[in-house]
């Protein structure tokens, strides 16, 4: 029999989706997150950048790069559970762009047949990455060329975009100024002597001394 494209098996348009393939994932300083590059297959052969958070960033490094971690990460984890329950991801595709933010969607298939699942680019990419199996990253044709989306895509309601996720910058990490220094720490100074016991320089001097 024939072997069918990634788009054939999906009825989707090359026309509108374009193939293509996680070239780098990079952080420029001083930009405080990562993006994800992504090289399309074909000609004419156009790159787009996708901001993601550290933590989405540093996994989908991993599954790019196929290092290996001492437990799972979230997105193994979730693999290992779709693979038990006889789902497979058949795609990954970035479906609409609005300046930074990106959406996206996987479609999956399983013993209920093929489901859409709207999701965020950095989740779509990492899962597709970790498949067993090659699974095609799609981008749509107006997201490269900026144009309008189609209807249904721009107002899905349970859609996520990327850049709403808190990213590491947005957390507040406790620095050497938050952190209480010792001049807030109790000294010598400020902890009180025993009490009812007169010290040293307490006695007034030139009083008679009682033994004489």
């Amino acid at each position: 029999t024939e072997q069918r494209t990634p788009l054939e098996t999906l009825s989707l348009s090359p026309e509108e989706w374009r193939i293509v393939a996680v070239a780098d994932v990079r952080m420029d300083l001083p930009n405080a997150n990562p993006e994800v590059v992504l090289h399309e297959a074909q000609h004419p052969w156009r790159e787009l950048c996708i901001p993601v958070g550290l933590a989405e960033g540093t996994a989908i490094a991993y599954a790019f790069r196929s290092i290996d971690t001492p437990r799972p990460l979230t997105h193994e984890m979730v693999t290992e559970i779709l693979d038990r329950h006889d789902v497979s991801i058949e795609a990954a595709r970035i479906t609409v762009r609005r300046g930074q933010l990106f959406f996206a969607e996987i479609d999956t298939m399983g013993p209920r047949g093929r489901r859409v699942v709207p999701c965020r680019p950095s989740d779509a990419i990492a899962l597709a990455l970790r498949q067993r199996l090659p699974t095609p990253l799609l981008v749509a044709e107006w997201v490269f060329t900026g144009a309008d989306a189609p209807p249904g895509f721009v107002d899905a309601p349970d859609a996520t975009p990327e850049s709403t996720v808190p990213m590491e910058s947005t957390v507040p990490v406790p620095t050497e100024s938050t952190v209480p220094t010792e001049s807030t720490v109790p000294t010598e100074s400020t902890v009180p002597t025993e009490i009812g016991v007169p010290t040293e320089s307490t006695v007034p001097t030139g009083a008679e001394d009682p033994s004489a």
